[in-house]
């Protein structure tokens, strides 16, 4: 193991034991070195390494602190892989949602609030009659993420959320090509609202899956 990868591992056992809890600063360079056997170079690519994926937070003249190590955070590095993908990997994410985004609406059917889905009928009302493609999507993008947000489970509700950015592209083709996208996507909005409302999570997870299906069939056509 390479000496930056042990200096990693050991300040993660640091965290995962409890010893170092979010929000804690880490001892001063000097003394958490020599506690752990370490160099201060090794040490300090390790800090600046979980910097990158959010698991520290370094301040300038204030030292270095353990971040709160929410999911939206630790993802972060991820959405920034998935920024790079190539066109002919959407479908690949598509795959992913396929499998996210039904269970989060059957989660959702099961835990959101009752203001929660007065909120999201509020999203489905606030798209005009005869929109155009991008305000279908950027509708879009608010039910989806306001339903994941509703299942209750932060992590998925982040995964999905860095899923968006790469479809966002697909859902725009279609859009623009597929004839009658616009009121399709409408009618199974409001479809899966409906069984989020009525409690029935399973009706929910099928609306979801036909939802996200329709665009990773006509982008496999279109391909």
């Amino acid at each position: 193991m390479a000496l930056t990868d042990a200096a990693i591992d050991k300040i993660k056992q640091m965290i995962m034991s409890g010893e170092l809890a979010p929000g804690d600063r880490l001892p001063r360079e000097t003394d958490l070195a020599e506690r752990l056997g370490l160099s201060r170079n090794s040490l300090r690519e390790a800090v600046r390494a979980l910097a990158l994926i959010n698991v520290l937070d370094v301040r300038q003249g204030d030292g270095t602190f353990v971040t709160s190590l929410q999911p939206h955070l630790l993802l972060e590095a991820m959405s920034f892989v998935v920024d790079f993908h190539r066109d002919d990997t959407v479908l690949q994410f598509l795959e992913v949602r396929r499998v996210l985004e039904p269970a989060a609406t059957a989660m959702a059917a099961v835990h959101m609030s009752e203001a929660e889905v007065a909120e999201l009928r509020l999203i489905l009302d606030d798209l005009p009659d005869g929109p155009s493609v991008t305000e279908l999507v950027a509708n879009d993008l608010r039910f989806h993420k306001h339903i994941a947000a509703g299942s209750g489970n932060p992590v998925l509700c982040s995964l999905i959320d860095s899923l968006s950015g790469p479809t966002t592209r697909a859902r725009v083709w279609r859009g623009l090509t597929q004839e009658g996208a616009l009121e399709k996507t409408r009618e199974q909005h409001v479809a899966i609202c409906d069984a989020i409302a009525a409690r029935n999570p399973e009706v929910a997870r099928a609306w979801a899956t036909v939802h996200v299906a329709g665009v990773e069939e006509w982008l496999r056509r279109t391909l």
